[in-house]
């Protein structure tokens, strides 16, 4: 007689038992078996069998159909996430794909990383390539209005659910900024920061757009001029001025500088940057032109740069509005497989947002360092 070596109970674990039981009895069962079904043949909570098969579903080894029923897969495959990155060169940009790159890493998901190099015919290769690739679905960042419907219409030809960073694309599932809020929470600082700092004497609101992005992101600009406004109603229309920057540093800087140039002797300027990007190079032409005591900058996505400027007393740059870039990368994940699981998801997802100024970092800092103190204290009690 033949017996069989039993391991001791503690060095098994009972939530990979139950897994194999769930994938002996699809074998046995040869057919699609419901959450009630396998809970009456497996012995363990319904809530703990529930998260099994999630997982098996989200790992590829076990399907649900849309009739809520699962079914053993015969081949598993592991999801693979495209990205389009908006670009390399922009720091906003990197945080943002060194999020996604983790989050893919830590939730099991491959994820085929491409560059959009900030330019409109590479984006349109690029998702012709992530198409070739047979991705699961594609993650967009790129700011060309112009071709947003020509990358809708390649992943709707082939069945790709996508997602649009920052840019609403047509069709696809936003995530990103509240752009007329978070322009809205920028002009009220720069607003503020008149009122205490110059009686309320303002001359020019210059809010430097990215007419290429479309309206619903121009709404960042649109949000800074209303919310200066309500503080400052006494402005005059056309006291506000719209400027095309692009999004970029040198095109931020040469704008600012040939506006200041023709306006001299012109104190009180209020500047609402479209990202942090371009409000340094705005700083860069203010202090070219020994300009810093009439101007006042505030900024989008508090890049280190940007924290760096904003920490010194008496800096133009007083405020940028922190995207949470860092948590792009979790939700996009999360995101991303509720939409290839048949979930229902809101056709746009906010961002979280803060105002960060001078003050809010010294705030931290005395916060940080009493922290400290008392772990001190406690480390020589």
């Amino acid at each position: 007689m033949v017996s069989r070596l039993k391991p001791e109970k503690s060095y098994l674990v009972p939530a990979v038992s139950k897994l194999f039981d769930i994938l002996e009895l699809f074998e046995r069962e040869k057919s699609s078996l419901s959450l009630e079904q396998i809970y009456q043949k497996v012995k363990a909570p319904k809530t703990t069998i529930y998260r099994i098969l999630k997982t098996c579903v989200h790992r590829g080894y076990v399907a649900q159909g849309p009739d809520g029923l699962y079914r053993l897969t015969s081949k598993p495959k592991k999801i693979c996430f495209g990205f389009a990155a908006q670009s390399s060169d922009m720091p906003f940009s990197e945080i943002v794909t060194s999020s996604l790159k983790s989050a893919a890493l830590r939730n099991g998901v491959e994820l085929l990383v491409l560059d959009n190099h900030y330019d409109p015919q590479i984006a349109v290769r690029n998702a012709e390539r992530l198409v070739k690739e047979n991705v699961d679905l594609v993650i967009e960042f790129q700011i060309e209005y112009s071709v947003a419907a020509l990358i809708s219409d390649k992943m709707a030809a082939a069945g790709i659910p996508l997602v649009a960073v920052d840019m609403p694309h047509p069709h696809a599932t936003y995530f990103g900024a509240d752009n007329y809020r978070m322009g809205y929470t920028a002009g009220e600082a720069l607003a503020r920061y008149a009122i205490k700092h110059w009686k309320s004497n303002v001359t020019w609101v210059l809010g430097l757009d990215m007419e290429q992005a479309g309206e619903f992101v121009q709404n960042r600009t649109t949000g800074a001029f209303n919310g200066i406004h309500t503080l400052l109603p006494d402005l005059a229309i056309e006291s506000f001025v719209r400027m095309d920057s692009r999004g970029l540093r040198d095109k931020g800087y040469k704008l600012v500088l040939e506006f200041l140039t023709r306006h001299p002797k012109d104190r009180g300027i209020l500047i609402a940057a479209h990202n942090d990007t371009v409000a340094l190079g705005v700083l860069e032409a203010v202090r070219e032109l020994h300009r810093e005591q009439s101007v006042a900058i505030a900024g989008q996505d508090c890049i280190a740069e940007a924290i760096e400027e904003i920490k010194k007393p008496g800096s133009p740059f007083i405020a940028s509005v922190d995207h949470s870039a860092e948590s792009y990368g979790e939700r996009l994940i999360a995101l991303g497989l509720s939409i290839l699981r048949g979930q229902a998801v809101p056709p746009y997802n906010f961002t979280e947002y803060k105002m960060v100024t001078g003050a809010s970092l010294r705030a931290n800092k005395a916060q940080e360092d009493r922290a400290i103190e008392g772990d001190k204290k406690r480390d020589r009690a």
